[in-house]
């Protein structure tokens, strides 16, 4: 799974980095991934992560 944040849409709530540090960081007032390519034990945070996110800014491809 793939995983990247749309930096027009995230406001910056850290609401991903909370749920999910693995995956997700802040470099200044937007969140972005520490990673394209999700391992497999980390694909049901970085879910919770982005189904979380309060403005949809994260996309997750399968």
């Amino acid at each position: 799974m793939k995983v990247r944040i749309d930096p027009e849409l995230c406001t910056g709530d850290e609401v991903c980095v909370q749920m999910c540090p693995e995956v997700y960081e802040m470099k200044g007032d937007k969140a972005v991934p520490k990673m394209e390519e999700v391992p497999a034990d980390l694909q049901n945070c970085a879910r919770e992560g982005a189904d979380s996110c309060p403005s949809a800014a994260i996309i997750i491809e399968e």
